[in-house]
Parts: C-alpha cells; sequence; structure tokens
C-alpha cells in the first residue's frame, strides 16, 4: 500500500512527505529532478511530470493513494485531468486534492477557475477524495521581508477585508492526516471538503502593525496600487501568472478570504495544538 505524493519537492509536498514518513506510510514521490529530492530512504523517487503520461503510468502503478498538487502554471487544469484519469485507470480510489478556498466564488481568477474545475471532475466521476482549500499561504511573505525592513512598508495589496493566512506546514500535517486516513480506511470514503485557514484574519492594516511590533519601528500599508502591483510582479514573472495574480489581489480587495465557521476549531482539533500565526512567522524570518 503506497500514498504516491506529486509535487513533492515544493513548499508544500515537501511537507507533506516529511509528516508522511514521520507517520510510517509508503511513501513515493513523483519529481521532475531527482537531484532535488533529498528524501529519507525510505521514499521511493520517480522522475516524471504531470504531461508525462508514461511517466505517471508508471508512478500511479502499484499505488493506492494519491496526493494530487499542481504548481500555478499555464497548463494547470490539463495537468490536473490528465493525472486524475491515469489515476483512475490504475485503480487507484483514495484521492486528496490540493484546490484553494473560495475556488466558487473567485470565478475570474485562472488558477481559482481552475481548481475549481478540477473539483466539478472529482465530484461528477464519483471519485473519493478529500479536496482541501487552503488560504492565502503566509509562506509566501517570505519574498516581501526585504521591502518590509528596507523601504517600511508592507506591500502586498491584500485589502481590509482580511485573509485567514495558513502556513504550508500545516498545511502539509492536515494532507498527510488525511491521506493517512483515507489510506487505512477499509473501504474508500465519500467526498469531503476542508476548508485550511490561519487562527487569524488579517487585513494589509494588520498585516503592517504585526511588523511594526515585531520589528520595533513603524512599517505602514500604503494601500492597493493593483496596477503597480501587476507590474512589479511582471518583472519576476511570465505576463499570463503576473494578470493572474492582480485578478487574485482584486478578489481580496472586494471579498477576502473568510474562513467559515468552525474552521479554525476544526483544524486545530485534526492537528492536536494551535495553528501557525502570521506573528510567529514574522518573527521566524526578521531574525
Amino acid at each position: 500500500m503506497t500514498i504516491l505524493v506529486t509535487g513533492a519537492t515544493g513548499n508544500v509536498g515537501r511537507n507533506v512527505v516529511d509528516q508522511l514518513v514521520k507517520r510510517d506510510a509508503d511513501v513515493r514521490a513523483l519529481v521532475r529532478d531527482p537531484a532535488k529530492a533529498d528524501f529519507p530512504a525510505s521514499v521511493e523517487v520517480v522522475k516524471g511530470d504531470l504531461l508525462d503520461v508514461d511517466a505517471l503510468r508508471q508512478a500511479f502503478s502499484g499505488a493506492s493513494t494519491l496526493f494530487l498538487l499542481n504548481a500555478v502554471v499555464a497548463d494547470e487544469f490539463t495537468q490536473a485531468l490528465i493525472a486524475l484519469n491515469i489515476a483512475r485507470q490504475a485503480g487507484i480510489e483514495r484521492i486528496v486534492y490540493l484546490s484553494v478556498i473560495h475556488s466558487d466564488v473567485y470565478v475570474n481568477v485562472p488558477h481559482f477557475a481552475g481548481k475549481f474545475g478540477v473539483e466539478r471532475m472529482i465530484e461528477a466521476m464519483g471519485m473519493n477524495a478529500t479536496i482541501l482549500r487552503p488560504a492565502y499561504y503566509i509562506d509566501n511573505e517570505v519574498t516581501i521581508k526585504d521591502v518590509v525592513t528596507g523601504y517600511g512598508i508592507y506591500p502586498m495589496p491584500i485589502g481590509k477585508k482580511g485573509l485567514a493566512m495558513i502556513d504550508a506546514r500545516d498545511v502539509g500535517e492536515v494532507a498527510a492526516i488525511e491521506l493517512v486516513r483515507r489510506e487505512r480506511s477499509p473501504v474508500p470514503l465519500p467526498i469531503n471538503r476542508i476548508n485550511l485557514v490561519g487562527p487569524d484574519t488579517l487585513t494589509g492594516p494588520d498585516v503592517a502593525a504585526i511588523w511594526s511590533e515585531v520589528l520595533g519601528r513603524p512599517i505602514a500599508y500604503p494601500g492597493e496600487d493593483i496596477g503597480g502591483f501587476e507590474q512589479n510582479l511582471r518583472q519576476a514573472m511570465p505576463g499570463w501568472m503576473a494578470l493572474d495574480m492582480r485578478v487574485m489581489a482584486e478578489r481580496f480587495i472586494t471579498d477576502g478570504m473568510v474562513p467559515e465557521a468552525g474552521d479554525v476549531e476544526r483544524l486545530t482539533a485534526m492537528l492536536g495544538r494551535p495553528l501557525r500565526s502570521y506573528r510567529d512567522f514574522a518573527v521566524q524570518i526578521a531574525g
């Protein structure tokens, strides 16, 4: 009985693998570059990607449970559908899919809409899956540390409705818990959805206040210059992706990412500990 993890060398996937190893699961990791797969010796590493049908068939053969993670790429939707079809051919009936919170609300955001389409396929095809819906990752904020410390501003235009940001380590642990639960069940379990959120719902001014406290000096939130945000992103990523992120930020401003009643309590009970907070993260990287 083997749990196959896609995207295994990424921020979330690596945490999933580590948590599965801690739970004595048999783990197989699908990776593009085995040289980056510095996993424990017990982890089986298979080279391939989600558009390589032959590699997928090899990787899925003999696996009983699948963790499906797609990076934000132009053909993300196609990758997911190919992977799920091959999983079905391989007889895999236990799946954990990493979607995104409010995928059914942020309908004009390309990678949200793609993930919602995958959710609909899973459901329409009667596949047995846990659909994890994480909010914005705290870990994304590593990239803005130099701006915060060097210029005294928090530059992310996250708005004033609030985002329930979550630590990728918490995402990985919840995913591992669900993978093991499905793997060890005597029968395939029905579909369920879990919102993955942090302990606090934070606005732009809230995050700036946290940084001010952690750094011991004023950090400002300059507001929502969405056009400037997109132009800055275009220096580091393709135009289509920068536009995707811009539209997402616009929905942050108009809708926020607010958890549903009971989400925080459910996750805290699953983990048996408090969720990691944005302040914990800021303290960790400020040093």
